[in-house]
């Protein structure tokens, strides 16, 4: 639906261009790296492509504090290459790699298996810089980390899609890589036995980095720590020995249509059992990522069961006729008319990404 594209190079060129656009009464649509343009429901109306990927700078590293920041549209490969340099790395292995923008993840909400050991960008975010709507900058939290003047409004813009504005800049607390990185697997005969095992594994005293089950009953660990802990760790699970370009494959995983389950941990292996076809799930969060390989009928039949349990089914990529007619997001959660009013205060013309998310 869009008509133009945009690639504006500094952020003040991309502000402004979201106010050209909002006086002429035209929608925004920013991309970062492109991975997510098939996640929340159609758009509803034409608009300009904003991309991010002329913004591309690393801002400031600094390695004895163990901070960085960087403008979004930089890839989480250069960033993690530059950190690399100095023993350091950002807790991040999106599916759909690579290719993906720092400021598309964070708008996107997309981690992948290390979010177990490390959590969400929302755990290691402490600054942010967007533009809004009418041109303007504006800046939450800082570029240290222990930042706790004012409202906490970095939260509200991760997973929004640049609904509140558009991601220019983030600031992250970053982490020393492991003196050990090693990664073990085992094959199950059943998925009830590969839980098991993968529910083994999470109990260890070093319990894994990241671990997943897969639909092939397989399972994957990966273990970071020092040589001889790890070492000693791996021995006693008895499991095989794996490349590091595992997790590499892993994150490679993009099918043409797929969803994120997320449910409460304990219904995890039965959530995972009923969903025909291809998944993978980290039974230490909660969530399985499903190929979503039939239509319609088979995506509300997976989201009512889910939702039985309190979870949720989100389409992350799929045709637009089949997010149109079962919906992106699922039943709306009691908190959307104060989702819709913050909206509302940020974007009040709906701007930006109108009718893809807090229709």
């Amino acid at each position: 639906m869009t008509k133009a594209v945009e690639k504006p190079a500094t952020a003040e060129k991309l502000a402004a261009a979201m106010r050209d656009a909002a006086a002429a009464g035209q929608a925004v649509f920013p991309v970062g790296g492109g991975k997510a343009m098939g996640m929340g429901d159609p758009p509803q109306r034409a608009g300009i492509e904003l991309h991010t990927t002329g913004l591309d700078r690393v801002l400031e590293h600094s390695q004895g504090d163990m901070v960085v920041s960087v403008e979004a549209g930089v890839t989480l490969e250069a960033l993690q290459a530059e950190l690399e340099r100095a023993g350091q790395f950002l807790p991040l292995d999106p599916h759909g790699s690579p290719g993906h923008t720092i400021g598309g993840l964070l708008a996107s909400g997309w981690t992948g298996p290390l979010r177990f050991r490390f959590g969400s960008p929302r755990d290691y975010l402490i600054g942010i810089r967007v533009a809004l709507p009418d041109g303007k900058l504006a800046s939450a939290g800082g570029r240290v980390v222990k930042n706790v003047s004012g409202y906490d409004l970095m939260k509200l813009h991760l997973g929004a899609l640049g609904t509140m504005g558009v991601i220019v800049a983030a600031s992250f607390k970053v982490f020393p890589k492991p003196m050990a990185d090693v990664s073990v697997g085992i094959e199950c005969e059943s998925a009830t036995e590969a839980w098991a095992a993968a529910t083994a594994a999470l109990a260890l005293p070093m319990p894994p980095a990241a671990l997943e089950v897969t639909s092939s009953h397989m399972i994957i660990a990966r273990f970071f720590g020092s040589p001889d802990a790890t070492q000693r760790t791996v021995s006693d699970l008895g499991w095989k020995k794996k490349d590091s370009a595992v997790w590499t494959e892993h994150a490679r995983r993009s099918p043409a249509g797929w969803a994120r389950i997320a449910v409460p941990r304990a219904e995890t292996l039965s959530t995972a059992q009923k969903l025909d076809g291809t998944w993978w799930a980290s039974p230490g969060t909660g969530i399985v990522n499903w190929e979503i390989a039939g239509g319609a009928d088979e995506v509300r039949s997976a989201r009512a069961a889910t939702e039985a349990v309190g979870g949720s089914l989100v389409i992350m990529a799929g045709p637009e006729e089949l997010r149109r007619e079962v919906g992106a997001w699922g039943t709306p959660p009691a908190t959307l008319p104060v989702m819709r009013r913050l909206r509302d205060a940020f974007d009040p013309q709906r701007v930006i990404n109108p009718g893809r998310f807090v229709v």
